[in-house]
């Protein structure tokens, strides 16, 4: 990765005072206005040593602070001898550069120190990439507040500009052929995780999405039997991991994790870590995991459906978890969620509870994408053959003769593509036994073999 314009930000093992001004939307008391930053800045290393919440209409354009507590603010900065100054708003590059001269610490908005724990959190090349992309996107157009720290050579009118000026746009320019390098490979990296993606037919695949620390990776652990990292820290793991979820009354399914969201992601971020979201484009079932016991569970459900909506991800056929209901104290946040999604359920992924009916809700939200297909063809017939084990869940066969009959599990998106295959004498197409709309969605049998000879 390119060495940045600016230090690394090294927040590990330093101290902080965390700074918001609060969305008053939000509706948060004082007390619960930093609960997030400080999840963040724990997840980064960093000690807190002061906390600062000013509630305004809005942030003041030039400092987001006001006057007075911008003064508060460099009193505690001083008391504290704090290094950095951590502020839960995304900050323009003036706001910065103005509070850096009136506090003379290092300013960190949202956005940085976002960026910067996903760059430690990075382990594979696909997210070292997307890291590394977003990243100089957002320092692009703060390159004349990180070169603050050069003198500038005064001159008279026409003069040179100082060597500050001059390297800022050197570093522009290498940033841009460097933006430009990591676009293509990751164009190139999309359209192969695309493809990948697409060749999952033979079975469905269930995306699990969600606010991040909401706990989707201990609940892919409980229905997967796998071992995904868990920890209890923001952004725990980047990369997209899939596992073999095996439903009561279906059988098989992919079970993909994703990277978790958060409010105010930066969204240079958002599109580069899209094709990481592939899994979720092209899932036949959303898992909306959500933390049941936090206070804001409500507003972090409209956060990942918002950020789903920015890359083009239309959340249709899902299920609300509402996941830790062994740590709810307020059932109200869980009534009112409950009442406004169609498919919900209440799990705690730790200890169990819940998971049989989340197999249940499943398995009878994939019936309505799947039919069960009974076809009879040659033994011989290669090419049909190939394309059930491509397309298809095989389940049984059973050979006759020359001939063999297939029981198969099929996306009702390829029952076109099967039914003008040849070779097929004999096919029969309705939904899963175990629909709850299967009586009404049978179809009729169809055959390919010859008419009977009329003797007379």
């Amino acid at each position: 990765m390119a060495e940045p314009i600016r230090d690394n930000l090294k927040t590990q093992s330093r101290t902080a005072i965390l700074v918001s001004v609060p969305d008053p939307s939000r509706n948060l008391g004082r007390e619960h206005a930093l609960d997030e930053l400080k999840g963040l800045v724990k997840t980064a290393g960093v000690r807190v040593v002061g906390t600062l919440v000013q509630n305004r209409e809005r942030p003041h354009p030039a400092t987001c602070l006001g006057k007075g507590k911008i003064e508060e603010l460099r009193e505690l900065v001083e008391a504290t001898d704090a290094e950095l100054v951590i502020f839960d708003n995304n900050l323009s590059p003036s706001q910065g550069r103005n509070l850096e001269q009136e506090l003379d610490r290092i300013i960190v908005d949202r956005s940085e120190l976002i960026l910067d724990i996903f760059a430690t959190h990075a382990r594979t090349r696909e997210a070292k990439l997307q890291v590394e992309l977003a990243q100089l996107q957002y320092t692009r157009t703060r390159l004349k507040r990180m070169w603050t720290h050069l003198e500038r050579i005064d001159g008279g009118i026409g003069a040179s500009r100082g060597p500050g000026e001059k390297q800022i746009e050197t570093d522009r320019r290498l940033i841009d052929q460097r933006i430009t390098e990591l676009q293509v490979k990751l164009k190139e990296v999309e359209q192969r995780r695309e493809r990948m993606v697409g060749q999952r037919e033979s079975h469905a695949l269930i995306s699990v999405v969600g606010y991040t620390n909401a706990g989707k990776s201990t609940l892919m652990n409980a229905l997967t039997g796998a071992t995904v990292y868990v920890a209890d820290q923001l952004f725990a793991t980047l990369d997209t991991r899939t596992r073999k979820w095996t439903i009561p009354n279906w059988g098989s399914a992919l079970l993909s994790d994703t990277v978790g969201f958060v409010r105010d992601l930066p969204h240079q971020l958002v599109a580069s870590f899209k094709s990481t979201l592939e899994e979720a484009r092209q899932a036949d079932l959303l898992l909306h995991v959500v933390d049941a016991s936090n206070p804001e569970a409500e507003q972090q459900a409209a956060t990942v459906e918002e950020v789903l909506g920015e890359i083009g991800i239309e959340i249709k056929n899902s299920i609300l978890v509402l996941n830790k209901m062994d740590a709810v104290e307020d059932r109200g946040v869980v009534d009112i969620l409950r009442a406004k999604y169609s498919h919900s359920v209440t799990v705690s992924a730790r200890d169990g509870t819940g998971l049989a009916r989340l197999g249940e809700l499943a398995s009878e939200l994939l019936s309505d994408g799947f039919v069960e297909v009974d076809l009879e063809t040659s033994a011989g017939n290669g090419k049909l053959l190939a394309f059930l084990a491509e397309h298809a869940n095989v389940q049984e066969r059973t050979y006759v003769d020359s001939d063999v009959i297939l029981k198969c599990r099929v996306s009702r998106n390829w029952l076109p593509r099967l039914q003008s295959e040849t070779g097929i004498s004999k096919i029969t197409i309705r939904a899963p036994a175990d629909s709850p709309s299967s009586a009404a969605a049978d179809f009729p049998t169809i055959s390919n073999s010859p008419p009977p000879v009329d003797d007379n």
